[in-house]
């Protein structure tokens, strides 16, 4: 049997020749990087709106460039095609390099220049690898550097992403908000330090849960705002050298035409945007402030539904899967363990980006490739949390009523909403009997002539208006 026989094409840099298959997009530098980089299982190809950045900006790049008399008409109509060709999610599998790599995301900006000239080869009608015509460095990457290409693509693509999550985030509280309505005349008592405290509704803990959630999506709302600030145009290290004294605004008008994002705008310092990385840190905590509220809510819905019959047993939640290979019967809040897991993720990535923005030294943090790829998977962890949460956990709980007004009424607890009226020594009293004999401080309050029964139901009616 007769091999097919590869058609290759040879490309070189500085460290000598390559050859590559004749049909692919990228290049010499890719295939490199490609042999460099073999850490993770995950590639700049898994993340779309990486990609459609790079392109934006490329596309951006060349229409400024154009502008300001730096590039031909001709090439840039090209290279423009190219980049709306990528944008609009062609030849993202051309996109093959681990997320974590040396360089400071020299490789993917390489990557994107290589295959953009390549595509735009073919929209001049020429044959792939004829860089004479189109080149990726000196007209694709005109007046860029990847360092100011790579985190404004970062920027970019983290504020679209964003914007997916706080439409999970909001499905999450939609659904817990519509808990609280269904569970506003739902007694129980409350708890701290994991004791019975005093008379709440159900309803009243579901919508404190929905307020503390909206307070860190605030926070990441907050942060999202400064993602626009961008140092394109800034080239190495923030002096512009090489690119066109009118380039920058032009760019960066550009950007905001491409994207529809008018408040875009140019760092008033490139120098110290291109040094600084501390806005990745500042997502990165407002992510990791989302991901433990939801934690934390998701323990609270663990222990108000544990036993059933021998824990608290307050709620239900719903029943998604088998619990158990040896116990019959019994169902796990496998959900809530899963947003558990993710806030644990989500935390453990702000702590390498936390030491990753610490670690930049002088005009250039390196390490951008691992704080993009931390919070790229930081945010989609939490996107699929959160609409799984209320998807699959919270909109099918239901309540033991009966069960928690038992316990309101037989806790010592009431003796706290009786104490502003029979006073603190007596309430106590009736605390410490009712939690000796097991009698209920409603009965004894009324037996002991301390308070009426209607005084009873209307203290108790009145702890639980907010």
């Amino acid at each position: 049997m007769t091999e097919v026989q590869t058609q290759l094409r040879t490309e070189s840099d500085l460290i000598g020749a390559v050859e590559l298959p004749a049909d692919v997009y990228y290049g010499v530098n890719t295939v490199r990087a490609a042999e460099n980089f073999q850490l993770s299982s995950t590639r700049v190809e898994q993340f779309p709106e990486l990609i459609e950045a790079l392109a934006i900006i490329k596309h951006a790049a060349a229409a400024a460039n154009r502008d300001v008399g730096a590039l031909d008409e001709t090439i840039a109509s090209a290279i423009i095609a190219a980049a709306k060709d990528v944008a609009g999610g062609q030849l993202h599998d051309q996109f093959i390099l681990d997320m974590i790599q040396g360089g400071a995301g020299t490789s993917t900006n390489m990557n994107a220049n290589e295959v953009i000239a390549n595509r735009g080869l073919e929209h001049l009608g020429l044959a792939k690898g004829d860089y004479d015509a189109l080149h990726p460095l000196n007209h694709v990457n005109m007046g860029q550097s990847t360092n100011d290409v790579y985190p404004t693509a970062l920027k970019l693509a983290l504020h679209k992403m964003t914007g997916t999550l706080l439409e999970s985030i909001q499905v999450l509280k939609d659904a817990l908000r519509a808990k609280a309505a269904e569970f506003h005349a739902t007694v129980k008592m409350g708890r701290t330090q994991m004791q019975i405290a005093v008379p709440m509704t159900l309803g009243q803990e579901f919508a404190a849960w929905a307020v503390m959630l909206e307070r860190a999506e605030n926070g990441l709302k907050r942060v999202r705002l400064d993602l626009l600030e961008l140092n394109l145009g800034g080239t190495a290290i923030g002096t512009g050298i090489n690119a066109n004294p009118n380039y920058r605004q032009r760019a960066i008008e550009y950007l905001r035409e491409i994207t529809g994002l008018t408040n875009i705008s140019s760092a008033p310092d490139l120098i110290a945007a291109t040094a600084d990385t501390q806005i990745f840190v500042d997502l990165s905590g407002a992510l990791k402030r989302v991901g433990l509220i939801m934690s934390k809510i998701a323990n609270d819905l663990r222990l108000l539904s544990s036993g059933p019959s021998g824990g608290f047993g307050e709620i239900n939640l719903p029943a998604r899967q088998a619990g158990s290979s040896i116990m019959p019967g019994k169902v796990n809040p496998v959900i809530a363990e899963a947003v558990n897991q993710v806030a644990y993720q989500v935390a453990g990535h702000d702590a390498a980006i936390s030491m990753a923005v610490e670690a930049g030294q002088l005009e250039l943090n390196p390490f951008e490739p691992v704080m993009a790829r931390g919070l790229f998977d930081s945010i989609g962890l939490l996107s699929n949390a959160a609409t799984m949460f209320a998807d699959k956990c919270i909109v099918g709980i239901t309540a033991n009523e009966q069960l928690m007004r038992n316990v309101v009424e037989g806790s010592a607890g009431l003796a706290t909403v009786f104490s502003p009226v029979i006073g603190y020594k007596a309430a106590t009293a009736l605390a410490v009997e009712a939690t000796k004999t097991g009698a209920k401080v409603t009965d004894l309050a009324v037996e002991k002539g301390l308070l009426t029964s209607a005084q009873v139901e209307e203290l108790i009616t009145e702890a639980l208006a907010v």
